[in-house]
C-alpha cells in the first residue's frame, strides 16, 4: 500500500467508490467517490505489458462535488456526466484526459418544496432517432428527463413511493426500468406520456421475500433479447421472465443483500455486502465466487468500448478497484489515490 500523507491519507481507508464509467474510446475509466472526487485512470497504461505501480493510480483527480459524494456516472461521446447531491454536471472527456477539469454545463433537478435538491442515484442516456434524452432518478421518487441537445427539461415519470436506486433501458430505449426502495421494479414506455405500464413486486412473492430484510430493491439487470430481468435487494435475487412477469429462478445469494448484477455471456455476475463477486448460471447454480477488495460492492462495469481493454472492474467500499481480465479472478487493483 502506498504511503498516505495529509488529509487525503486520512480519508484513504474510508473511500467508497459508488460508480464507475468508461470513456467513449474505452481507454480511460472514471470513478466517483463518497468524498466528491472523480479519478481518471488510464486503462491502456494499466493493462500494458510494461505497466508499473504508478500506472495503477489515477492520471488525474478532481473535485466533482463540493458538498457530497458522487453517486453515479454516465457518458456521451463527448461528456462525462456526474451526479450525487445537487446538480448533474458535465465534463469534456478531452479536458479530463488532458488533466484539466472545466465544467462544461450542468442541469438542476426541479426543487420539491423548501428542501434542497434530492440526490441522484442513477442516470441513463436514451439515444433515440430524433433526440438524445437523459433520465435521472433518486431521492425524490421521480425519474426526471432532459433533452441533452438543448438542455430543456422534458418531464418527470411518477409512480414510485420511495427512493429510486437504479435505472436501465431495454428494447432499444423504448422501455425504461426502475428499481426502488418501495420494493417495485417499474417498466415505463418512453414513447407515451410517461406512465408505468408494468410493475414487479418481488417482496410479495413467497419464494423471493425476506421480510426481516425489507422490500427495497437496488440490484437490477436485463437481457431484453432473451427476455430476462434480474432484481434483488431485501428480497432474494431472482430472475423474472419479461413476457409473463413471473419469477423462474431464485438465487441462494450468500450476502445479506445484492447491490449489483450484470448479464455476461451465459452467466449472471452479482455482488453485494460480502467481499466477493459471484458467477451464476441462469438455472440458479453458483458457478464460482471470486474474492475482491471492496467489503461491499456497489459497481460492476465491463469495458465494452475497447477489445484491447475489455475487462471487468469491481468497485465499492474500498479505495481499491479490482480489475479482472478474464473475469475468473482479480488480476490487479487500481488505487483511488494520486501516485
Amino acid at each position: 500500500m502506498p504511503e498516505n500523507k495529509g488529509k487525503t491519507g486520512r480519508q484513504f481507508p474510508y473511500t467508497i467508490v459508488y460508480d464507475q464509467c468508461f470513456s467513449p474510446c474505452g481507454k480511460y475509466l472514471a470513478a466517483g467517490s463518497n468524498y466528491g472526487d472523480i479519478a481518471i485512470f488510464n486503462m491502456s497504461a494499466a493493462l500494458s505489458s510494461d505497466a508499473t505501480e504508478k500506472s495503477k493510480h489515477p492520471v488525474f483527480i478532481f473535485k466533482g462535488c463540493k458538498d457530497g459524494g458522487i453517486f453515479c456516472l454516465t457518458s456521451t461521446e463527448t461528456f462525462l456526466l456526474s451526479a450525487g447531491d445537487g446538480e448533474i454536471q458535465a465534463w469534456r472527456w478531452s479536458d479530463l484526459t488532458a488533466k484539466t477539469a472545466k465544467l462544461a454545463w450542468s442541469l438542476t433537478l426541479p426543487r420539491s418544496g423548501v428542501l434542497a435538491n434530492a440526490e441522484v442515484n442513477s442516470m441513463i442516456i436514451n439515444q433515440q432517432s430524433h433526440k438524445s434524452c437523459l433520465y435521472a432518478g433518486g431521492g425524490d421518487k421521480k425519474i426526471h428527463t432532459w433533452d441533452l441537445e438543448t438542455g430543456q427539461y422534458l418531464s418527470a415519470l411518477e409512480g414510485h413511493t420511495d427512493y429510486i436506486h437504479k435505472l436501465l433501458l431495454m428494447n432499444e430505449g423504448q422501455d425504461c426500468l426502475s428499481a426502488s426502495e418501495d420494493g417495485t421494479v417499474r417498466i415505463w414506455d418512453t414513447r407515451t406520456t410517461g406512465e408505468s405500464v408494468q410493475c414487479i413486486e418481488p417482496f410479495k412473492n413467497e419464494l423471493c421475500a425476506r421480510p426481516l430484510m425489507g422490500k427495497w430493491l437496488r440490484c437490477l439487470a436485463v437481457d431484453s433479447e432473451e427476455g430476462w430481468l434480474i432484481c434483488g435487494g431485501g428480497p432474494k435475487m431472482s430472475a423474472w421472465h419479461l413476457r409473463t412477469l413471473s419469477p423462474t429462478t431464485v438465487f441462494d445469494t450468500p450476502s445479506v443483500s445484492q447491490n449489483v448484477a450484470l448479464f455476461h455471456e451465459d452467466y449472471i455476475l452479482s455482488a453485494g455486502s460480502l467481499a466477493c463477486m459471484n458467477h451464476w448460471m441462469l438455472t440458479g447454480q453458483l458457478k464460482s465466487s471470486i474474492p475482491c477488495s471492496p467489503t461491499s460492492v456497489f459497481s460492476l462495469n465491463i469495458n465494452k468500448r475497447s477489445d484491447a481493454s475489455k475487462v471487468l472492474c469491481i468497485a465499492g467500499a474500498s479505495p481499491y478497484i479490482d480489475v479482472c481480465i478474464n473475469f475468473g479472478y482479480t488480476s490487479f487493483a487500481l488505487v483511488f489515490q494520486a501516485a
